[in-house]
């Protein structure tokens, strides 16, 4: 079986954002372990091609153009896999389509783009939905989050887009309403990549138990300054109540440490501000990132994936958000484990106290739930994995 993928992936500059790139990981295990053949469309191709071990090429490409070019561009493409005018040498669109020509089947890897928000990555995977469409090959949608922000051109691309796809999986209740508006029934499930690395070693020695803390560069709205301090005197109340060791690891951040760039430098200002002495995770890889969430003690986060990776295992969440879009996603992740405890970050203060003694009070009942869950949430992506490939498969090379 041989397939086309396409996730938010590629490290450049030794930038890691974990949660794009372990929604992809655990696509290439799963499928792979089913006998697939994997070409990965990147933003830096060498690099995935090395840290997947699989083949790699560059994506069709509409990274800074407007509207009126993406429209122009994404007619070309499409153009050019119905047999029409082809593309300028060199062009990438022109090895994507090769690529799919010689597949069994396309899949877009689990994500949370797809949004008017990012045009880009609409304009992206509906090239590349409209190229398996045209070359009938197999067309599958995995994991994702639609909108909640999708207007106008982007409602009828995506649109589009779902309608021609074989499967359609969201991770969210939301999102599966969303997909229902523009007439296809999603299958709901986790995030793909709630159990990646599951079977793996235990957190480093030091790193289990006490408060994870894991946040976004971006604060939205918020008065940075007044936030900053209010996130720092909830961790302190966090560390004070939940004992040992206060950790920041930055899902998107310097891969393999140096200088402080992406989410943690917000986390050196809270740090700065805090009483209590805590230490800081270099971002590392996906595997990694898993193990740590999974064995704190309880996680404050503003990211997506900390939640993802922590909730399974019965670890207290408390989910900072800034917009509709973080509280859409933070609230799936954690309504699949029976926890829900969201607040917005300007109340991080005000409320978050109250909330972490209540998360701290109901720990035996959120581990009894995630236990309970977890079997049956394990099941279900297996097949749902089994299907992905069943479909991906169906159509085969014409």
């Amino acid at each position: 079986m041989r397939l086309v993928a396409i996730g938010d992936v590629g490290v450049v500059d030794d930038m890691m954002h974990i949660g794009d790139e372990a929604m992809f990981e655990a696509l290439r295990d799963e499928l792979t372990a089913r006998g697939a053949d994997i070409v990965a469309l990147s933003s830096a191709p060498h690099e995935t091609a090395a840290r997947y071990g699989i083949r790699s090429i560059a994506r069709i490409g509409f990274t800074g153009l407007d509207r009126s070019a993406s429209e122009a561009r994404l007619a070309a493409v499409l153009a050019a896999a119905e047999g029409g005018a082809p593309l300028a040498a060199g062009d990438p669109a022109a090895a994507v389509i090769s690529a799919v020509a010689s597949a069994d089947g396309v899949v877009v890897a689990g994500g949370g783009n797809l949004a008017s928000t990012w045009p880009l990555h609409v304009y992206e995977r509906a090239a590349l939905a409209g190229i398996a469409e045209r070359l009938g090959r197999a067309f599958v949608i995995t994991g994702q989050t639609f909108g909640p922000r999708l207007e106008g051109r982007d409602r009828e691309l995506v649109g589009g887009m779902l309608r021609s796809a074989a499967l359609v999986g969201v991770r969210e209740s939301a999102s599966r309403a969303l997909a229902a508006e523009l007439g296809v029934e999603a299958r709901v499930g986790v995030d793909d990549a709630s159990f990646l690395a599951w079977d793996a070693p235990s957190p480093p020695a030091g790193a289990t138990g006490g408060v994870l803390v894991s946040l976004s560069l971006s604060l939205g709205d918020a008065p940075r300054a007044e936030t900053v301090r209010a996130i720092a005197r909830l961790v302190d109340a966090a560390a004070d109540a939940e004992g040992g060791r206060v950790l920041f690891h930055a899902h998107f951040g310097p891969e393999h440490g140096g200088i402080r760039r992406g989410d943690e430098v917000l986390h050196d200002e809270v740090r700065a501000e805090m009483r209590t002495p805590s230490l800081v995770i270099p971002t590392g890889g996906s595997g990694g990132a898993a193990a740590l969430a999974r064995g704190a003690g309880l996680l404050i986060t503003g990211r997506y994936h900390p939640a993802v990776f922590a909730a399974p295992a019965g670890v207290p969440v408390l989910g900072l958000v800034t917009d509709e879009y973080t509280a859409v996603k933070q609230r799936g992740a954690l309504e699949h484990w029976g926890q829900g405890t969201v607040v917005p970050i300007t109340r991080a203060e005000r409320e978050g106290l109250s909330l972490v003694g209540s998360l701290r009070a109901r720990r035996p009942h959120i581990q009894a739930v995630a236990s309970e869950r977890r079997p049956l949430h394990r099941r279900d992506a297996s097949s749902w994995w089994d299907l992905v490939a069943d479909r991906l498969s169906s159509a085969g090379v014409a």
